[in-house]
């Protein structure tokens, strides 16, 4: 069995104490069980098996990608699992654990200064030019995450396993927007099997661009980029919910206190939007959503982290 089969195949629980009385089963489906931790090894194996399938992606290559982190450990993986060399441009706004565990893989960092550790639409522009500059160099292959819809074929397996282990009994799945990519190659699935089922897109308060809100700061890493990402197909998507920040992270540090479940500031993210979902359909209904990730990403921030 090679490591990179240890991919997806994640557990499905029910959540027992945030979720209020009278309100639908919220079930979540626990993505931190990936070998890095994160959903994002699935659009990874995606995009570099794509990529060699096709030859934009050669023996000796060089993966260059600009991420917050989790998307860049999961590229290091495949890659240190592949033999390739990778290089990844991210920034001190994402937390530290990340970048390590980037490193501790093999990738080759450069990092983009931020402003006061928040995610703003200039970081991620800054970001791209820098990594669109080292693609530039013979060898290279930028997976280019916001524009590449390779990376929605990563998450078919996910919506299948969904359907699997609930019977295709789910009324409505909620879900954090980053590059648009997990939430479209879900919700296809979903839809197709179930097309009554109530897609809900969820994204940072203090950057709704999707709702038509101006982009502005937010500290919920791996999400909300401040601008329509490119892959966003709205035809899927039946609702967009904005949750702050705050917001998100007091769920979830609810959510390791009170479910146990250890997770980042997009899963708290996504059960506050599924709440809320929850909560309109009542009794009777299912809802589900993604743990998105591990929360040993997390340790170092002001999400776990007592001064």
């Amino acid at each position: 069995m090679n490591v990179l089969d240890s991919i997806g195949s994640t557990s499905l629980v029910r959540l027992r104490k945030v979720v209020p009385a009278g309100s639908a089963d919220l079930l979540v489906k626990l993505e931190g069980e990936n070998p890095t931790g994160s959903m994002k090894d699935r659009m990874a194996l995606a995009v570099i098996s794509r990529a060699e399938a096709d030859g934009r992606l050669r023996p000796g290559g060089t993966v260059v990608e600009y991420t917050g982190g989790s998307t860049g450990t999961s590229l290091a993986f495949v890659a240190a699992a592949k033999g390739y060399r990778i290089r990844i441009v991210t920034s001190d706004a994402f937390s530290r654990e990340k970048r390590d565990h980037m490193a501790a893989l093999g990738a080759e960092l450069t990092l983009v200064p931020s402003e006061g550790s928040l995610t703003t639409k200039k970081l991620i522009l800054d970001m791209i030019a820098a990594a669109r500059e080292i693609a530039r160099e013979p060898g290279t292959f930028f997976t280019n995450q916001l524009e590449n819809a390779d990376a929605i074929a990563g998450y078919v397996p996910l919506a299948e396993e969904l359907l699997e282990q609930t019977g295709g009994e789910i009324d409505a799945f909620a879900h954090s927007v980053g590059t648009a990519a997990s939430l479209r190659g879900i919700a296809a699935v979903l839809k197709g099997r179930r097309p009554g089922l109530r897609i809900v897109a969820v994204e940072p308060a203090e950057s709704s661009v999707l709702l038509g809100s101006p982009a502005g700061p937010h500290k919920i890493e791996g999400v909300g980029v401040g601008y329509v990402p490119p892959l966003w197909e709205p035809s899927l998507v039946d609702e967009v919910l904005a949750v702050a920040t705050e917001e998100a992270k007091e769920m979830t540090r609810r959510l390791a206190r009170e479910e146990a479940l250890f997770a980042g500031t997009s899963t708290g993210a996504n059960v506050v939007a599924a709440l809320r979902v929850a909560a309109r359909l009542g009794a009777g209904a299912t809802v589900a959503t993604l743990a998105c990730d591990t929360g040993l990403k997390y340790l170092s921030t002001d999400v776990y982290r007592r001064s």
